[in-house]
C-alpha cells in the first residue's frame, strides 16, 4: 500500500483473453465485485479509452440507489483495463479515484492479475470530505476471488 494507493494480486487459471472478456462487459461487473455495491451494469463491451459506462449501484453509506458513470482510462486488450468512476451527472475531475486491473500471461491457461485502487488523482475538497482509502485491502482480494470464479462459470 502506498499513500495513494492499495493492489492485490492472484494468478488466476485462465487466459488473459478470458479474463479480458469479463472485465470489459459491465453486466459482469457485479460477479466480479468485492465490495457488494454494484447491482448491474451495461451489456454493451467497453472498446476503448473515453468509454463512458453506467452501473446501478447500492449503499448504505451513498443513501442506497445510486448510479456511477465510469469513465475508460485505460485499454489494452488482454492487458489492462481502467476507469475512473463518478457520481452520474458530475464532471470525472470532481472524483479521481480509479480501479485498475493489469494482466501478465502466465502461459496459456494462466494469468496473474493485479487491481489497484488509486486515488491519487482526487481533488483536494474531495479527500478533505472522504476519508481514503474507502475500500480495504481485503475488498481487492474479494473482487479477484470473484473473477476467478466469474472466468470459470464462463
Amino acid at each position: 500500500m502506498s499513500e495513494t494507493s492499495i493492489s492485490a494480486n492472484r494468478v488466476i487459471d485462465a487466459s488473459a483473453e478470458d479474463i479480458f472478456e469479463v472485465l470489459s462487459l459491465p453486466a459482469k461487473h457485479p460477479q466480479v465485485d468485492g465490495s457488494g455495491t454494484v447491482v448491474s451494469g451495461t451489456d454493451q463491451r467497453i472498446q476503448q479509452v473515453g468509454d463512458v459506462f453506467v452501473m446501478n449501484m447500492n449503499s448504505d453509506a451513498m443513501g442506497g440507489d445510486y448510479k456511477m458513470e465510469n469513465h475508460v482510462t485505460g485499454f489494452d486488450p488482454k492487458k489492462l483495463i481502467a476507469w475512473k468512476p463518478c457520481q452520474e451527472g458530475t464532471p470525472v475531475e470532481k472524483n479521481g479515484w480509479e480501479w485498475m486491473y493489469e494482466l501478465q500471461s502466465q502461459g496459456s491457461d494462466s494469468t496473474e492479475v493485479t487491481l489497484t485502487y488509486s486515488w491519487g488523482d482526487a481533488n483536494p475538497a474531495l479527500l478533505k470530505k472522504m476519508s481514503f482509502p474507502v475500500f480495504p485491502e481485503s475488498v481487492l482480494e474479494d473482487s479477484l476471488e470473484n473473477l476467478a470464479a466469474a472466468v470459470s462459470d464462463k
